[in-house]
């Protein structure tokens, strides 16, 4: 049975978001708030946890799962990002976009894509989601909390609870996040000098980064 933090959407009371993050490395799920919609979380370097998430989530190993990350530098780390495409990253994060980037060795082989070699990275704006991020040292594996047999997202705390209490560790409830995912955005074509494909819109605005659909 998932435990519910209610924390501060802007102040997060840390001893809170410590008992998640103790939770998540015991194996657990969290729905956690972001900068668009709840997200679904667990341990990077946890291989039954990534797929108890992809489980919970009903999708399979070709669907991208994302590495939420704390900040450029860190994203960096789990991505091969060329001049162009940081010079796009940096215009966008902290926001609600996530980034497919061919996979750097740092990511575990059964995380990106098995054909492709990509994963999705994203730094997120929300202040809950940062200092958990923090306080974890290392990037979350994310995916959009969308409901099996759904194709909407849950963006409240009682609804998560609800109806998934039985296969989570944890709810971070700061209250309501927007019910739009986030603008995917495909870059890796721009490292053989292609250009940026949005691959999905959503709370990000693209016109903001020079792109088109």
């Amino acid at each position: 049975m998932a435990q519910v933090f209610q924390v501060h959407p802007e102040n997060p009371q840390a001893r809170l978001l410590k008992q998640t993050v103790a939770l998540l490395a015991r194996g657990g799920i969290a729905a956690v708030p972001t900068d668009s919609c709840y997200a679904l979380v667990c341990h990077l370097d946890d291989k039954v946890a990534a797929d108890a998430l992809r489980r919970i989530r009903g999708v399979d190993d070709k669907h991208h799962l994302t590495l939420l990350c704390r900040d450029l530098s860190e994203l960096s780390a789990y991505a091969r990002v060329d001049n162009r495409q940081f010079r796009l990253l940096k215009a966008a994060t902290p926001g609600p976009y996530t980034f497919i980037l061919e996979a750097s060795k740092e990511v575990p082989r059964r995380l990106s894509h098995p054909s492709r070699k990509t994963i999705g990275l994203r730094v997120p704006a929300h202040k809950t989601l940062q200092a958990l991020l923090e306080l974890h040292c290392a990037p979350l594996l994310a995916t959009t909390l969308i409901p099996r047999d759904s194709a909407e997202p849950l963006n409240d705390a009682n609804d998560i609870r609800d109806l998934m209490a039985h296969e989570l560790a944890a709810i971070v409830d700061a209250g309501a996040c927007h019910l739009q995912p986030t603008t995917v955005i495909d870059l890796t074509a721009m490292g053989d000098g292609g250009e940026a494909l949005v691959t999905r819109l959503g709370r990000g605005d693209i016109a903001t980064l020079g792109l088109k659909t």
